[in-house]
């Protein structure tokens, strides 16, 4: 396999662009302004209209960190069933406890309700006291995929990490390594010449869209302070696109 490029996205006009610019898999997610959360159903059921394209739902019930309490593991439990029956091909996940480390218990009633779908242990790994571990314990768990920037703020900052977790997963057949976070053409043409190993990539590849409002009332956040409701951010087709030419080269 030349490579496999993933795209996450909120909306519907973003997955319609990650499709045309010739992505592999949608990573689906709404608030991608926070790091994402867990999506609306219906955005699923309308890109399940339209395609039969690779999907894995981020499941992520709010913003901060990954201890979560048993309702809110109740919550993820029941919406990926939800998910599963529409549709989706697999699941993001991840849990950790108090100390840093992987909360197997936690995870495991959301493993079950995925039933055999696609698993992912998302960026809980880069917040993680060992990532290392983090990553043998999730293969032990069964997870196929780990989307990791190797414990750092962006992936080139992690490539030291990226580069032992590749080497781990040749040496134990572990979860693919998805490299995630800062990643463009670029930065995926960098990668491949340090590591030819790496394979699996993961960006949104955002542009800002004007917002279509004539009106506007300057002064009056919706949400996150100096945030630009007047800037629509949507996946750029371009941006996928030259991904996938620079992951095929």
């Amino acid at each position: 396999m030349a490579g496999y490029l993933e795209i996450c996205v909120d909306s519907l006009d973003s997955a319609r662009a990650a499709i045309r610019g010739g992505t592999d898999r949608l990573e689906l997610c709404s608030a991608l302004a926070v790091g994402g959360l867990t999506p609306y159903f219906e955005l699923l059921e309308q890109i399940r209209r339209e395609s039969d394209i690779a999907i894995r739902c981020l499941m992520r019930p709010r913003a901060g960190d990954f201890l979560y309490t048993k309702e809110e593991i109740d919550q993820m439990e029941r919406q990926i069933r939800r998910f599963r029956d529409a549709g989706a091909d697999g699941f993001v996940i991840g849990c950790l406890d108090q100390d840093g480390k992987l909360d197997e218990p936690a995870m495991e009633p959301l493993i079950r309700a995925a039933e055999g779908c696609g698993l992912t242990l998302h960026r809980c790994i880069d917040v993680s006291m060992e990532p290392i571990q983090t990553y043998l314990d999730a293969a032990a768990l069964g997870f196929d995929t780990v989307l990791t920037s190797g414990g750092a703020a962006n992936c080139r900052a992690g490539k030291e990490t990226i580069g032992e977790l590749l080497k781990l997963r040749d040496g134990c057949g572990g979860p693919e390594v998805l490299i995630g976070a800062g990643v463009n053409a670029e930065v995926i043409t960098q990668f491949r010449r340090a590591f030819p190993g790496a394979k699996a990539f993961h960006m949104s590849g955002k542009t800002n869209r004007e917002s279509g409002m004539v009106f506007r009332r300057e002064g009056v956040p919706m949400g996150i302070p100096g945030f630009d409701e007047w800037n629509i951010s949507v996946t750029d087709e371009n941006a996928v696109r030259a991904a996938r030419k620079a992951l095929d080269a």
